[in-house]
């Protein structure tokens, strides 16, 4: 195995196995059309527009999967959201509580009489990305062998060789 130095992957292994068994680009994604693509090559501008891409970019942050799961149980105050997620910040709750609201996966209620209280509640939406994640959650846990260790490193180079390796 060599070393890549000077690039993105520095210091990332590689295959050393002849060129020919490694089939690895790059070329970027829009250069030449996908087989079996019926729209041809997928552009920056599509990628932007996906609606999937909004959705991913959501809830792949660290914290609004888990604060949409509580929320699927019942509503929550502030205070016991806070208390519910061991190393989240009041800061991160609030910006994350206030993105999923934005988005409109969550509502926010404030009692404006005693006792004062703030209330998160998911909205049909949210239930329903909620539906998608847990179907999402199975999927990666039947999988899960795959996903990690050797199982990961095969289902990308099946059929080319070695290919990249990460670690030592």
């Amino acid at each position: 195995m060599g070393r890549v130095s000077g690039s993105p992957i520095e210091g990332t292994s590689v295959s050393t196995a002849p060129v020919s068994t490694v089939r690895m680009s790059t070329a970027p994604v829009s250069a030449a059309p996908v087989a079996g693509s019926p729209g041809g090559p997928v552009s920056a501008d599509d990628r932007a527009h996906c609606p999937a891409t909004s959705v991913l970019h959501r809830i792949g942050d660290r914290w609004s999967v888990v604060l949409i799961s509580l929320l699927a149980e019942r509503p929550y105050g502030y205070n016991e959201l806070d208390r519910a997620v061991a190393d989240l910040s009041r800061r991160v709750l609030t910006r994350a509580l206030r993105t999923l609201e934005h988005e409109g996966y969550v509502s926010r209620t404030a009692r404006a009489e005693p006792p004062y209280r703030v209330e998160y509640a998911l909205t049909g939406l949210g239930r329903s990305l909620h539906e998608v994640l847990v179907l999402l959650g199975g999927w990666a846990e039947e999988h899960r062998d795959r996903l990690a260790g050797e199982g990961a490193g095969e289902a990308v180079g099946e059929g080319a060789g070695e290919g990249v390796r990460e670690g030592g």
